[in-house]
């Protein structure tokens, strides 16, 4: 449905995130998104990258999660199913790491720089995958459903980088709590098709998995 104010086609994008490069219906976007922003029916997330407030949280502030804005500005580059979350930020989504991070992880189709949000000291970081190979599944996220790696596909993933992201100790608490979550032999076959032996072995040394 269009929110008075907004164009047609801001409501259709994926994740109600546009980017401003891809703005047609107006002579000068960023001028106008501008403007969009300051009446708070737009959210600037990132350089370039706006998200459509909730029309019940208009003139409150909103922001969405780190995570969601994640997955806005990965939706407006690859399209709503061309991306996945992944690592710490499917963790956050799975509940098995209470506490906001500073890092949002994506898996994308290509390579992409990181992105540094706008509203908060937090970047957002691509690593090429195979989304196909990949195990996931749809969850809910602030700016609408995405695609997220399953329990097993994420603790393979922790376990893979454990440090890489600057955070062993939330990593190791959030692989701690997903692993009874997960099915010991439904880990072997993802970890078995996508080379991830090393990450299975750490886990059953530690003794999170039969």
């Amino acid at each position: 449905m269009r929110r008075p104010g907004l164009p047609t086609e801001f409501a259709r994008a994926a994740l109600r995130t546009v980017r401003a490069r891809d703005v047609t219906v107006y002579a000068h976007p960023r001028t106008q998104l501008a403007r969009l922003e300051q009446a708070g029916l737009l959210h600037r997330l990132a350089d370039g990258y706006f998200a459509v407030v909730p029309s019940d949280r208009v003139g409150e502030g909103w922001r969405p999660t780190v995570e969601a804005a994640a997955a806005g500005v990965a939706a407006a580059d690859f399209g709503a199913r061309g991306f996945a979350l992944m690592g710490v930020s499917a963790a956050r989504l799975h509940h098995v790491l209470p506490r906001a991070v500073g890092i949002a992880v994506v898996a994308a189709p290509r390579r992409r720089a990181p992105v540094t949000l706008a509203d908060r000291d937090a970047t957002v970081r691509f690593l090429v995958r195979d989304l196909a190979l990949m195990h996931l599944e749809v969850l809910e996220s602030d700016l609408g459903r995405c695609l997220v790696t399953t329990p097993e596909q994420t603790l393979l993933d922790l376990a893979h980088r454990p440090r890489q992201d600057g955070l062993p100790e939330e990593v190791d608490a959030a692989v701690r709590a997903l692993a009874p979550r997960c099915d010991p032999d439904l880990v072997a076959e993802v970890a078995d098709g996508q080379r991830l032996g090393r990450a299975l072995d750490r886990l059953r040394r530690q003794g999170l998995l039969s």
